[in-house]
């Protein structure tokens, strides 16, 4: 009997061992989080936001990287003691090395950095465009886990981001259309500004786009070939429509404010799924995701279900949750590359800027 426990023990202790524990860091911008994976399964995932920006109407580098020093602590001690784990079971930290706000960036890398060398463990270094289209790959307890089968087209969209990626696997990624400058989200937001609405513009846009009329204004598509994106034409027209008629009518913005906003946000969304339909047509692949921040945009999701329907694509939109900056993405991102034993070196730094 004595043998019978000591082989049972032996065996618990040896799936254990077995088991990928990864704490996920991420600081790429204005939200401090951290997230634990086992196993592809997520235990935990914290976010703290900085509410300070708000009265700037956009982000603050300077007081983003203060007040990631003042989270990053407390976010990832909640966020172990919430996976109900020591950490002596995390087997490596991954962390966000960029792209981002450097000084946001440098807080997060610094921390990984010195708990990785507290504990012994590996530290892997996670691309933040790569982690936002893998967040599909997050396993939640109790929830149906469906994931996109290789090779899948994710449409990633963000404040920062517009692009097209055709994903092969886990660690091949290809850019095949891109923003040439502005991004979908940006316009977003600075459209939102030039109207007086409060920071962060995108999703308010989206709530008053609910009551408006979408065919309301007419605003510019850029006619940019293959399958890039351009929206600085689109920031343009709205600009100038306001300026025609607010010498017209001084309280035009006020009376048209969900008309406008249901027009600019039809109009963002038809430029994006034109070009995503096109490469759908071009690759033939029908197996379709979005991801990143605007894919939270409730016109987008809406559009993504249309194309599905009308074109038989099997479409995948992220929890929302997991559609803003968060450390649950860059943990399961780190538990693939760990598999792999693609490790970051102590002496690597972060970088503001990188392709995918």
């Amino acid at each position: 009997m004595h043998l019978l426990v000591i082989g049972a023990l032996w065996r618990i202790r040896k799936v254990k061992d077995m088991s990928i524990t990864i704490l996920g860091i991420e600081s790429s911008c204005d939200d401090t989080s951290s997230a634990v994976i086992r196993d592809g399964v997520l235990l935990s995932n914290v976010i703290a936001g900085q509410a300070v920006h708000e009265a700037y109407g956009g982000v603050v580098p300077e007081l983003a990287s203060r007040a990631h020093q003042q989270n990053i602590v407390p976010v990832v001690s909640e966020a172990i003691k919430r996976a109900g784990i020591d950490k002596s079971e995390i087997d490596a930290i991954a962390f966000t090395r960029g792209p981002g706000l450097m000084g946001s960036l440098l807080v997060g890398t610094s921390f990984a950095k010195g708990l990785a060398s507290a504990l012994d463990i590996p530290m892997v270094d996670v691309n933040h465009l790569q982690a936002h289209v893998l967040a599909h790959f997050i396993e939640q307890p109790g929830a149906e886990y469906n994931p996109p089968r290789f090779p899948f087209l994710c449409l990633l969209v963000s404040g920062g981001n517009s692009q097209i990626i055709k994903v092969s696997s886990y660690n091949k990624m290809e850019v095949i259309g891109q923003t040439i400058d502005d991004a979908a989200g940006e316009a977003f937001d600075k459209c939102a500004k030039v109207m007086g609405l409060p920071y962060p513009g995108g999703p308010v846009i989206d709530r008053l786009a609910q009551e408006g009329n979408p065919k309301a204004f007419t605003f510019s598509k850029p006619h940019i070939p293959d399958l890039d994106y351009s929206f600085s034409g689109l920031k343009t027209s709205f600009l100038y429509l306001l300026r025609d008629r607010l010498k017209e009518d001084a309280d035009f913005i006020e009376k048209n404010k969900c008309d406008l906003c249901a027009s600019l946000q039809a109009t963002i969304v038809a430029i994006l799924m034109d070009k995503l339909n096109k490469a759908v047509l071009q690759t033939g692949i029908k197996e379709v995701a979005v991801a990143g921040g605007v894919s939270a945009n409730s016109a987008v999701r809406a559009a993504f279900e249309q194309y599905a329907q009308k074109y038989g694509w099997r479409i995948h939109l992220p929890r929302l949750s997991f559609t803003t900056d968060n450390a649950a993405m860059v943990a399961i991102t780190g538990y693939y590359k760990y598999q792999d034993k693609d490790f970051c070196d102590m002496s690597k730094a972060p970088f503001a800027r990188v392709e995918l």
